[in-house]
């Protein structure tokens, strides 16, 4: 018998329209579970209860997912405990994904999950964005973790490939913060995003470079 978080996870990836194997859904219940526990002593996230952390967390990450496919190199800047990184990196075993962050008891998580998870596709990294040097540029960057589009734009420019985007994980239609976007850049795709069992808005918004970005 199927317990409420596992009935809960389920019916979100499933109404999402994401392949999932059986497998997939243990992951992210063992990454809950982690969460869950990992929270009480470290503050991981303000969100305690698991089926709100599944709906806020989990669905919000995975409904990302027809957004990334045809990619090879993920990098998901400001990941905190792993988002919308660990869930997606789950669902896309295919795809290689870094999870950066500057605050070390987060990326401790990281590195606790990725050995427990099992989960080869995922490194984390705990450095500063400006400071952060790949070895090559990632196909993605993708955050839900910046203040405004123009940071993101600015401090991870170095880190996307000529031909790979930005995908800006936002509330709200953001358009003060999209006015502020220089012509260095181009909004390609501004896409509101379903998110089962929930009432708030969700947009995400694919940047690229144009030829006069640095």
């Amino acid at each position: 018998m199927l317990n409420n978080n596992q009935q809960e996870l389920e019916r979100g990836i499933h109404s999402l329209g994401v392949p999932y194997r059986a497998e997939q859904i243990d992951q992210l219940l063992a990454y809950l579970a982690m969460l869950e526990r990992w929270n009480k002593a470290f503050n991981l996230t303000a969100i305690r209860d698991p089926i709100q952390m599944i709906r806020l967390h989990f669905l919000d990450s995975a409904a990302v997912h027809q957004y990334i496919q045809g990619a090879t190199r993920i990098i998901d800047v400001g990941t905190g405990p792993g988002l919308p990184g660990i869930p997606l990196a789950i669902l896309n075993p295919q795809i290689n994904f870094t999870l950066l962050d500057s605050n070390g008891k987060k990326t401790r998580f990281l590195f606790q999950a990725i050995s427990e998870l099992g989960l080869p596709n995922v490194q984390e990294i705990n450095q500063r964005v400006e400071k952060y040097q790949p070895d090559a540029q990632f196909d993605i960057v993708v955050s839900r973790a910046f203040s405004s589009i123009s940071d993101m734009l600015k401090q991870c420019e170095h880190l996307v490939a000529n031909n790979g985007f930005f995908l800006a994980m936002k509330g709200k239609k953001p358009d003060s913060e999209l006015s502020q976007i220089t012509k260095a850049y181009k909004v390609v795709d501004l896409s509101r995003l379903y998110v089962p069992q929930i009432d708030g808005e969700r947009h995400l918004i694919k940047i690229i470079k144009t030829d006069g970005a640095p």
